[in-house]
């Protein structure tokens, strides 16, 4: 058994180990220079010559001509990338020598990352770069199966300025194995150096990443003053005939800077229950394969939408606002209806404000206090009045019965009772050791008219 094992697991290393793809520098021609950003160079027109002889010189860059200082010897100091072009020197208007100036400096070395946009689409692998590439400047991707003996497939990249970065295309045959391991390889390269990117092992599913989601909204749901709806579609790279996607969707409202998430909606809609009454909210979605294959897209644009809200709600809090004045003592006064802060009279002389700002800014307290009070004295003043009443008509009642007619004598329950006239409506107070309870006029009470 060992036996067979030993030259399978010879070929797997021997094929790990190959040797990868040359990345070296550019090659230059023996009628180019080559200087760096910042260097000092001297261009010679010949080496030997005769010294009485006026050169002359003329460069030739970016489609123009223009003539520079004469002499055998041409210093070029502090290079810049706009020095690059073609040096000639003359004699009379003979041409003696062509000199090809490149000013580069040694590219940056690839940071790949690779990501299929869905099944049916080729792999774009990138990378971006800090500082725009010199002219001349080549990008190689190298990309075969690993472990195998084949020969690499080559794709050249190209340079997008807008983004700043190399994109290589990798062609996948139709039919491909989504879980076979891929070996990719990059090299960048110009005349005064090269970079090879460090190797990268892929999967067509493990590279999986879909575009944003397209045209997320949010609507408000009626008599739902909690409630959101949010419907996106699928981004326009993926067919979703054949395979699906799963979304996350996340929203906040606008004060608040934290996010709460949905996870696993397969749907195209999403019903929030539990957003913020009267608040817009800010929702992105983004989406992944349906069996988490890859990575996440990344998040769509912010949509913006608020809940229903109750109409009468609305209008009774847009019915009172604060007004606050402020006044003498640094506080604030009334909250005033709006009307009272429109203008009164074509004059605009703003009349209710005046008015608002004339009344009282008394404690409703005060209002109920004095109420009470006056209503107290009313029903005292009541009171007595009856009380009188009662005993002038006992007294007009006595005074016109016959005397001796249908009179019975009362026995007195106790001593004899003042006359009404010297009894006072109120009982002097009682001192404390007389220990009882004392009623003035019971008589009055007991006497049966």
């Amino acid at each position: 058994m060992s036996c067979c094992l030993q030259p399978l697991i010879f070929l797997l290393f021997a094929a790990a180990a190959a040797p990868r793809q040359p990345c070296g520098p550019l090659g230059l021609s023996h009628d180019t220079v080559l200087g760096r950003p910042g260097a000092n160079i001297t261009l010679r027109c010949w080496d030997e010559g005769p010294g009485n002889v006026t050169v002359s010189w003329r460069v030739e860059e970016w489609g123009r001509s223009q003539r520079l200082p004469a002499g055998n010897a041409l210093p070029l100091h502090r290079l810049r990338h706009e020095d690059a072009g073609t040096y000639s020197c003359f004699v009379g208007s003979h041409r003696l020598r062509s000199l090809r100036l490149l000013v580069q400096e040694p590219p940056e070395t690839p940071r790949v990352s690779c990501y299929r946009r869905s099944h049916d689409h080729d792999v774009l692998c990138e990378w971006p770069l800090r500082a725009k590439p010199s002219p001349g400047t080549r990008a190689m991707l190298w990309v075969k199966q690993r472990f195998t003996a084949e020969n690499a497939t080559e794709q050249r990249c190209r340079f997008f300025s807008k983004s700043q970065k190399f994109v290589c295309r990798v062609k996948v045959p139709r039919g491909a194995d989504d879980i076979k391991p891929l070996l990719v390889s990059t090299c960048v390269s110009n005349a005064a150096g090269s970079a090879a990117g460090e190797d990268k092992i892929i999967t067509l599913n493990g590279v999986l990443r879909p575009d944003p989601p397209l045209n997320v909204t949010v609507t408000a749901l009626e008599k739902a003053p909690q409630r959101l709806r949010v419907n996106w579609s699928y981004p326009s790279s993926w067919d979703h005939r054949f395979y699906w996607l799963r979304f996350q969707v996340r929203y906040r409202p606008e004060p608040a800077q934290t996010f709460s998430e949905v996870d696993q909606v397969t749907t195209t809609w999403l019903d929030i229950h539990d957003a913020w009454r009267g608040l817009r909210h800010v929702v992105q979605v983004r989406a992944q394969e349906e069996f988490g294959h890859g990575a996440w897209s990344e998040w769509s644009r912010e949509a913006v939408g608020a809940p229903w809200t109750d109409p009468k709600d609305l209008n009774s809090e847009m019915g009172f606002f604060s007004s606050q004045f402020p006044m003498e003592d640094g506080t604030y006064g009334l909250t005033l209806p709006p009307e009272l802060f429109v203008e009164d009279g074509a004059d605009g002389t703003g009349g209710p404000i005046m008015e608002a700002s004339a009344r009282s800014t008394a404690s409703p307290y005060t209002f109920l206090v004095a109420g009470g009070s006056l209503l107290l004295g009313i029903a005292l003043c009541i009171g007595i009045v009856l009380r009188y009443r009662q005993l002038w008509w006992m007294d007009g009642w006595r005074g016109a019965k016959p005397e001796g007619e249908g009179q019975h004598v009362l026995v007195p329950l106790g001593s004899p009772s003042p006359p009404l006239s010297d009894t006072p409506l109120l009982s002097p107070p009682c001192s404390p050791a007389s220990g009882g309870l004392h009623v003035t006029s019971l008589d009055y009470f007991f006497s049966g008219q």
